[in-house]
């Protein structure tokens, strides 16, 4: 079922050490709309899911993880070169004790990934308007960690992974046209 290629899904280059922008990276990375939030709430609801769209949840859960990785590549080459004094200067003081400079799935406030951010209410038209909800967020969220930086390196990755959010929106926005067509029909017999 796996097939996993050791390249990213789109280069990721920075042109700076830039940890302020690494903290604010870490809402896509371990927040409640992120990368990780969005690939298990997926993978989860695929299996309440008409086998009609199931493929497309495990498609874009899977991408998710590869948008996961992105991040975090990203939030490492913005960090690497980072003294501490940076880091405590930019707000990730905090975390340097406890992890070094080491990834952890914190959003860009310091709270910590909790399973709570996973919706599945198990409907499937429900659970749908939801997915397109996130990937709204996730792609706001994206326009405005492009607007926080003047690193056109960074901007290229981040304008990527924001135009692959518009694409999962649209394609379960699409799912849910097909769910609801189905229970018309069911209806009619």
């Amino acid at each position: 079922m796996w097939i996993y290629e050791k390249k990213l899904q789109y280069p990721v280059r920075v042109s700076k050490c830039d940890p302020r922008m690494a903290r604010f990276l870490r809402e896509q990375y371990g927040g409640a709309d992120g990368e990780l939030s969005a690939a298990l709430r997926y993978l989860n609801q695929r299996y309440s899911i008409p086998d009609k769209v199931i493929g497309l949840l495990t498609d874009i859960g899977t991408e998710e993880f590869a948008h996961l990785e992105m991040i975090a590549t990203m939030i490492y080459k913005l960090t690497k070169d980072a003294d501490v004094e940076q880091l405590i200067a930019t707000g990730l003081g905090a975390q340097y004790p406890a992890h070094d400079k080491g990834l952890h799935y914190k959003d860009a406030a310091g709270v910590p990934w909790t399973a709570a951010y996973i919706q599945a209410k198990g409907d499937p038209i429900a659970d749908l308007y939801e997915d397109i909800a996130a990937e709204e967020k996730a792609r706001a969220t994206y326009q405005w960690l492009i607007d926080m930086t003047d690193d056109v390196d960074l901007q290229d990755s981040l304008k990527f992974l924001r135009e692959r959010e518009i694409v999962h929106s649209m394609r379960f926005k699409e799912a849910v046209e097909i769910l609801k067509a189905d229970r018309e029909q069911k209806k009619a017999f």
